[in-house]
């Protein structure tokens, strides 16, 4: 492990691999607060790269920033070869849709059931997919990934806070994104259920061969499923390196994160 200006670098070759996610030198302020002061990131195809920094930390702005969402200050997002700071509104909607995103709080529509809300991407993008009649087999096959096809029918009130994460999860999944952003995908879980959706989100990446950008507090959820972390701090990639790498630094700010 080399320890460069504040900067864990690991040394394992990922030239080989295509690059699905850059970041470069990202910088956002409000006012006096600056947010990101120069932030990297490289996500490369097949990957789970973790996320970790603290509350304030920039997390949420970078994210928005990435899907288009908030205009950085300066600095570039490349998505996929394609500068999202450059394109039209169209073809940055194109675009999203090899993106999912789990958000936090699962966000399904209160007032549809789990068939309707994993049938609304379909029937919003179906130029994707062409003709997609028999959407029921495609909603089936996306409940059946995460182990919930008996959920079909039911309404977001008549599901635990594990299963909307689930059933979030498939929507997610139903567009067959190359890329998913999982914004803290095990909060507000309890410890066995939390476990579940790690364990799941390990299976769809070796299943869809998803690259996935993973935001988390949670030390045991990057420890299972981090290949590489960065830590955020004070607007920057801080740390970065593998979880046993940066669990054995000695630098104070980084041991931080696993106390």
């Amino acid at each position: 492990m080399k320890l460069e200006q504040n900067i864990v670098t690991e040394s394992r070759d990922l030239s080989n691999k295509n690059l699905m996610l850059e970041i470069k030198d990202l910088r956002k302020s409000f006012g006096d607060n600056h947010v990101l002061n120069g932030f990297n990131l490289r996500l490369y195809e097949g990957e789970n790269l973790v996320i970790m920094g603290k509350s304030g930390s920039g997390k949420s702005v970078m994210i928005k920033c990435l899907v288009g969402l908030m205009q950085p200050d300066s600095g570039s997002v490349f998505v996929m070869g394609e500068d999202i700071t450059k394109l039209r509104q169209l073809a940055l909607d194109e675009l999203r849709t090899e993106i999912g995103f789990l958000f936090q709080g699962s966000a399904l529509y209160d007032s549809m059931t789990v068939r309707e809300n994993l049938e609304f991407p379909l029937r919003r993008h179906k130029h994707k997919f062409g003709d997609i009649s028999d959407t029921t087999k495609i909603v089936t096959d996306a409940l059946k990934s995460v182990g919930l096809v008996h959920a079909i029918d039911l309404m977001p009130s008549e599901l635990s806070g594990g299963m909307k994460r689930r059933v979030a999860l498939a929507r997610t999944l139903i567009l067959k994104p190359k890329i998913i952003l999982y914004d803290e995908p095990t909060s507000g879980l309890d410890p066995i259920t939390s476990k579940e959706i790690i364990e799941l989100m390990r299976n769809i990446q070796k299943e869809y061969k998803t690259s996935a950008l993973i935001i988390t507090h949670d030390v045991d959820c990057a420890r299972v499923v981090a290949e590489r972390m960065i830590l955020l701090v004070d607007g920057i990639n801080y740390a970065e390196g593998s979880f046993n790498q940066l669990l054995q630094s000695k630098d104070e700010k980084v041991r931080a994160f696993f106390k």
